[in-house]
């Protein structure tokens, strides 16, 4: 919000600078973004009357003009401006005179003639672009005084931040009294003293809506003339709060509202057909607004509407069914309370703001709605004229205003500072609170114009406000420096965070709400989540998996020519789970677990001369899980599956310790085409609880015997899992004979004879074999490797290759 600091001091002058007075108030809250000046510097440049004007005798565009700038003789002024004319009053610049730019002005001789100085405009001045001409001054101004004291240029333009609780600082009168407050200056408010009432005439007014309309007042003023020029000091201040003029009784109305924080809204009395109701709208209606946009209403929005015609929507901006123009001779004017719950949200629901929605939406006083149409009136008839009628003033249900308590013992310990009874009153006095003080308990009254006084923090940080965060003193906390016990049976989730960035991944972070399609599509889940109020039209329920967010961002990075993409995310899914109850954190009905999910998509290794470029492929993203599942590899085990979003033949479900913990797999060709992917993603998905679950490490003699090597190939039937043929020798290694001292088997090779009709392939097997005591002997060696082709021919029907 903008507005000029001589408004302000208008209201309340603190014997402090410019800089004080914004340090102040930032320093309390009211966060004043930037200062700026009215306008740049200049000197030497004062109020001239153009007493003659008399063509250039050598030029065409120029002109000789006799001008009275105070000094008792007149001066000759070589001018070009199109509007130069006798009995204007316009600005000079002195010889001596330095413009903005530190440009000088000296005598000049233009072509033949002399001038003794420079008539300007408004550009040459710095105040705007208009180069169309001189400025015009107010005939009425002063011949021969400074400029800058004639415009009121000497002032500086204030940009303030608010948050969205302080609505009552949304109006001069509103930071006034927080500089009152602040440094103890008198107020002086504007006199709302009620105009005269010179006939009897009042336009019906039914209110149907109780929740949508607390207070509604109004009056008919006849006989204005809406022609009249607004007066220069209410278009300068409004100017200067960033509002262009637009015809006196807008203005007015706009005025007020910077001025107090009362929007109000003026009708063409004669463009409105019997009486107003306030109601909520109807299915199918639509109006047509001042900006001329055209909105679909909706039952939750309300209006106010004279019979079936709507003529404005409530608390948000008129119709132009009902706008007053330059012709309207009798008007109603209106103002009211509206409940911020029923404005907030309706105005951005049509894709616009405006200033009277801004307000209502956080809370407009509701006490002071009679006073303040008075002093609208009182500037109608004073700028406008014309003949006002009583006010007319309902009161439906307002809103109430319960006692806030705030204990001293608690204030002392938020803030940290001993603050005692006397400063607590004195602060709760200057901001004008209504509050009674009972055995260390203030029970404070909010003001009809507070509507973020609700619970004992908000007068706390009233106290720290006005008390000044400067004088609550930086004290460190001070704790014990224990050292506490680590569960070496866990790691947390930034432990799993960085095993995954050191298997090459980058971890991202999505939104927890997605497209519908990809929960059926990726999840195969028909009943998501849906959000009741969407942030966008398709992000439109919760996510039950993560992996969607993933493809995204492949699909986002490729179109921005990345090559080689691996990243990861930590996150919650939410499924349905009618065994979930309310609690801290929980919702009933919703599980919340969280999930770890990868993808890898492109080559294996970024590419370099040592290695041929090789897509990633389920083998290596299988790799990083038992990496990432190291602690739990013993009982780590991958099983066929089929999943909606993986391909066929290539996905596998993760089964830690007999419990399914995921899934692993490339991703189906279906989904790869749809997003428009040069290579399948492998992707992956686990239950971060089952992580986190480590084996306690229990450490071995390292063995002193050297290692024997032996290789075994075997025709199987393809119908035979490698995980059960290492089943089978795990099983049997304790029980079975000879077996005892296999370390570990890996398949190097598989091979099927693309000649053979027979359904089986080729496994060859290498085994690691170490007795920890005792070297082992080839007698040993030939009887175990006899035991365990004789085990696989048993159990599994195989035989040797």
């Amino acid at each position: 919000m903008l507005f000029p600091e001589s408004w302000l001091r208008s209201f309340v002058n603190p014997s402090i600078s410019t800089d004080e007075l914004s340090h102040t108030l930032t320093m309390a809250g009211l966060e004043i973004e930037g200062t700026a000046p009215v306008a740049p510097p200049f000197s030497g440049i004062v109020v001239a009357h153009i007493m003659a004007v008399r063509p250039h005798p050598n030029a065409d565009k120029l002109r000789i003009c006799t001008v009275d700038d105070g000094s008792g003789e007149p001066l000759q002024i070589v001018c070009g401006a199109p509007n130069a004319a006798e009995g204007l009053k316009v600005p000079l610049a002195r010889i001596g005179a330095v413009l903005p730019g530190d440009f000088k002005i000296s005598k000049a001789r233009m072509r033949g003639e002399d001038s003794f100085g420079m008539l300007c405009s408004a550009r040459e001045l710095g105040l705007s672009q208009d180069h169309g001409g001189l400025l015009e001054l107010d005939a009425n101004a002063k011949i021969g005084q400074d400029i800058r004291s004639a415009l009121d240029l000497n002032d500086t333009i204030f940009e303030i931040k608010l948050t969205p609780n302080r609505a009552d600082c949304l109006s001069i009168l509103g930071v006034a009294r927080e500089v009152r407050a602040l440094t103890g200056a008198s107020l002086t408010e504007p006199v709302c003293a009620p105009v005269a009432v010179t006939h009897q005439d009042v336009l019906p007014v039914t209110v149907d809506a109780p929740d949508l309309c607390g207070r509604f007042a109004g009056r008919i003023i006849r006989g204005v003339n809406a022609r009249a020029a607004t007066p220069d000091w209410m278009k300068s201040r409004l100017e200067r709060a960033g509002q262009r003029s637009v015809s006196a009784l807008v203005d007015i109305s706009n005025y007020v509202m910077l001025e107090l924080g009362r929007p109000s809204h003026v009708f063409d009395l004669t463009r409105i057909n019997g009486g107003l109701t306030v109601r909520w709208a109807k299915e199918g209606e639509s109006l047509t607004l001042l900006n001329d946009q055209t909105v679909q209403l909706a039952p939750d929005v309300g209006v106010i509407a004279a019979g079936e015609t709507i003529e404005s929507l409530a608390g948000i901006m008129g119709g132009a069914a009902t706008a007053v123009s330059l012709d309207t001779t009798d008007i109603y004017l209106e103002a009211a309370f509206w409940f911020p719950d029923a404005i907030a949200g309706r105005a951005r629901r049509y894709k616009f703001s405006s200033e009277a929605s801004h307000r209502f939406e956080r809370g407009v006083d509701f006490q002071n709605v009679v006073e303040h149409i008075e002093y609208i009136s009182s500037l109608i008839l004073e700028i406008c004229g014309g003949q006002a009628g009583p006010v007319s003033d309902q009161t439906i249900a307002l809103p109430p205003r319960p006692a806030v308590s705030m204990r001293l013992a608690r204030c002392r310990k938020v803030l940290g500072v001993n603050v005692t009874e006397e400063q607590v009153r004195d602060v709760f006095t200057k901001l004008n609170f209504q509050f009674t003080e009972q055995d260390g308990v203030f029970s404070v009254i909010p003001p009809s114009f507070r509507f973020d006084l609700e619970i004992e923090e908000d007068l706390i940080e009233e106290v720290a406000r006005i008390y000044g965060f400067e004088n609550i003193p930086s004290i460190p906390p001070k704790t014990s420096a224990t050292m506490l016990s680590t569960n070496e049976t866990r790691r947390s989730q930034h432990q799993l965070r960085h095993l995954m960035a050191a298997l090459d991944y980058q971890e991202v972070v999505n939104f927890s709400f997605v497209q519908k399609d990809w929960e059926s599509n990726y999840m195969g889940n028909s009943d998501p989540i849906v959000l009741l109020n969407p942030i966008a039209s398709q992000l439109e329920v919760m996510r039950s998996g993560l992996i969607g967010g993933l493809i995204a961002n492949i699909q986002y990075n490729q179109k921005r020519q990345q090559s080689r993409v691996r990243v990861f995310e930590l996150g919650r899914i939410f499924v349905r789970d009618s065994a979930v109850t309310d609690g801290d954190l929980s919702v009933a009905g919703v599980r919340q677990p969280l999930h770890l999910a990868g993808a890898a998509w492109g080559p294996a290794e970024p590419e370099q001369w040592g290695l041929p470029v090789r897509q990633t492929d389920f083998f290596d993203v299988k790799n990083d899980i038992e990496r990432l599942c190291s602690q739990q590899l013993q009982h780590l085990r991958f099983e066929p599956v089929s999943h909606p979003a993986l391909h066929p033949g290539r996905s596998a479900s993760i089964l830690l310790n007999g419990e399914l913990i995921g899934f692993v797999g490339e991703l189906h060709p279906q989904w790869v085409q749809d997003n428009e992917l040069v290579h399948a993603p492998v992707v992956f998905e686990m239950d971060v609880a089952a992580l986190q679950k480590m084996r306690f490490a229990h450490y071995t003699e390292v063995a002193k015997q050297p290692a024997v090597f032996r290789d075994l190939a075997i025709w199987a039937p393809v119908t035979v899992k490698l995980q059960d043929l290492l089943d089978t020798l795990e099983n049997n290694q304790q029980d079975g004979q000879f077996l005892d001292i296999i370390k570990d088997i890996a398949l190097f090779d598989v091979w099927k004879d693309p000649q053979s009709a027979q359904q089986e392939r080729s496994l060859a097997l290498r085994f690691t074999l170490q007795d920890p005591v005792a070297t082992l002997e080839d007698t040993r060696v030939d009887q175990c490797m006899n035991a365990v082709l004789e085990l696989l021919v048993q159990k599994h029907g195989v035989r040797k290759r």
